[in-house]
């Protein structure tokens, strides 16, 4: 029976694989619908002349028309993508797009093919092809996670060969950026043409072409399934095999640079992140205020983990609103060195907690901002209570620990919504007013009203209730923990060492003496050196995985010895 739609068809796709032109190959391409007439035309034959038992029928109409073999200098194989022909053909004619899972699977196995004509020598024809299929899948494998309700029956299919013995489960998000992943590493390790990369006119040839673009949507999908560790797999090739990133598009660049600031914020690398989040953010479309945005919010918690805190002009932009009410408390309580106030702030239960969980971003502020709490309520104390000293009789300007003590002990108590004054807990209450338990509690506390009580055969037991035998010879925990002396010399020690405080400790006299007041007055700029540039100072412009002109990079050069001298000759 003839078909002359799908003649026509494979005509057109065989002449654009003659000229060796994608771009005309991806628009003939269509596998979403709605369908164009012409398509509609061409599944109607498909599936009256070319049913689903007509497999073979169809591979020999495809080879019939399309060129086996490239023609000229070359001289590769088509073969390839022929059979990725094939497989278009049979995903039109029997996708079903109101079955997500079906047309998740069917289009995943369309990429395999289209992925396997990437590295034969139709790679740079197909290259825009596998392209827009590997942002439709992950599209779609994004918004079939989103729910769980569809692929709740994926989870004994949906584990890979090496890591079933392990239990370990690859979901269909990973899964589908796996496969994307392989097509990545195909434009990576592109081997044709200049050694460098690059064409004459200085920009990226070949598959390579396409290397951002590939990693932008492998990494969108391995942060929304949080593998940390397959991104990273991602940015290791890059700088070991890339051309520079300031060859490609702006938006290719932008992308990357927003995914690598994440993964270096997520690896508690702030510094990194901030210098990637930065220039993604320089180059950012400034209509692109969604982008925008999510720049924003890792590179504002960047700068304050680093003690660069927002000017007020930053919340005033479009994609920074709201953004005022989230983080400007938090950085007024780091300015006071008011650790009440920013445990309260970076509480579970608070207000905006919930917003900073959401972005990943509120254990880096609670955990890493720490430092800068303590360096502000040292800096608070000698504001207080320090001592001056005096220049002209070399005397030192110096600073209390002792002072300090007692102000972190006031916060840390009003923190933990205690009364201040001494006496007003109970040796044996290990729960404070705000609902906090020591650890292993479940096994030492006596149980509530609404707990069976369990048979008692000691005299631990009387007093607590059930007494775990590992812990019957523990001592209790004392209730919460307060600062000591040796809390304050450990903070000030760090700091020093850190280059956030500039001077030396008096364990002795339990005091911290500022250094340098002769040189830079007043004291209290020569003790207590800007948080931003200390920490700056130390950081090095090097970002692994942003690949620059004129970077020396080590490691993973691949050295061809086919045509190497045996030793000896």
């Amino acid at each position: 029976m003839a078909t002359p739609t799908i003649d026509k068809f494979l005509r057109e796709i065989a002449r654009f694989m003659h000229e060796k032109n994608g771009t005309p190959v991806l628009n003939y391409l269509h596998y979403e619908p709605p369908w164009p007439p012409l398509y509609s035309q061409m599944i109607i034959e498909l599936k009256k002349v070319y049913p689903a038992f007509q497999h073979d029928s169809l591979e020999k109409k495809c080879t019939e028309t399309l060129p086996a073999e490239e023609g000229g200098d070359g001289g590769g194989s088509f073969t390839s993508f022929i059979s990725f022909m094939v497989g278009y053909f049979v995903f039109i004619r029997d996708v079903d797009v109101s079955q997500l899972l079906e047309t998740h699977d069917k289009l995943k196995a369309l990429l395999g093919q289209a992925s396997i004509a990437l590295s034969a020598s139709t790679g740079l024809i197909i290259l825009p092809t596998v392209i827009s299929l590997s942002r439709t899948l992950s599209r779609l494998a994004i918004g079939l996670d989103k729910r769980p309700d569809l692929v709740a029956n994926l989870t004994s299919r949906e584990a890979t060969a090496g890591a079933e013995e392990a239990g370990e489960r690859v979901t269909l998000a990973e899964g589908s950026a796996n496969l994307i992943r392989e097509a990545f590493k195909k434009c990576a390790s592109e081997r044709s043409g200049n050694v460098s990369g690059l064409d004459s006119n200085g920009r990226p040839e070949g598959r390579r072409i396409g290397i951002y673009l590939m990693a932008n949507v492998c990494l969108k999908l391995f942060f929304h399934c949080r593998k940390l560790r397959s991104a990273e797999q991602i940015f290791a090739l890059i700088y070991q095999q890339s051309p520079p990133l300031s060859l490609y598009p702006t938006a290719q660049r932008t992308t990357f640079l927003y995914y690598l600031g994440r993964y270096h914020f997520a690896n508690n690398h702030f510094y990194r992140a901030q210098l990637s989040l930065q220039a993604a953010y320089n180059q950012c479309h400034r209509l692109a205020a969604k982008q925008c945005r999510l720049i924003l919010i890792y590179l504002i918690a960047s700068n304050i983990i680093l003690g660069r805190f927002p000017k007020p002009y930053v919340y005033e932009k479009t994609a920074a609103r709201h953004f005022h009410d989230k983080f400007t408390p938090i950085c007024q309580a780091i300015t006071r060195g008011d650790i009440a106030s920013f445990r309260a702030l970076t509480d579970i239960n608070s207000p905006s907690a919930a917003w900073f969980l959401h972005w990943r971003i509120l254990l880096q502020i609670t955990n890493r901002c720490e430092v800068l709490l303590w360096r502000s309520l040292a800096r608070r104390t000698y504001l207080l209570s320090g001592n001056r000293g005096d220049a002209a009789n070399k005397k030192a300007a110096t600073l209390s620990m002792e002072d300090v003590l007692i102000l972190a002990i006031f916060l840390e108590k009003r923190a933990l919504r205690m009364e201040v004054k001494e006496g007003n807990s109970d040796s044996r209450s290990h729960q404070s007013t705000d609902g906090k338990q020591h650890t292993n509690s479940i096994f030492i506390f006596p149980p509530t009203l609404a707990d069976t009580p369990p048979a008692r055969h000691s005299e631990d037991e009387e007093q607590y209730g059930y007494v775990d035998p590992d812990l019957v010879d523990m001592v209790d925990p004392p209730g919460p923990d307060l600062p000591t002396m040796e809390t304050v010399e450990s903070m000030m020690a760090s700091l020093v060492d850190q280059g956030l405080l500039h001077g030396f400790i008096s364990h002795g006299q339990k005091r911290f003496a500022i250094k340098g007041v002769k040189q830079q007055s007043p004291p209290l700029r020569a003790g207590f050196p800007n948080a931003w540039a200390t920490l700056s100072a130390k950081g090095s412009d090097e970002v692994p995985g942003w690949v620059r002109e004129g970077q020396k990079r080590l490691g993973g050069t691949v050295m061809h010895l086919s045509n190497a001298r045996p030793v000896g000759a």
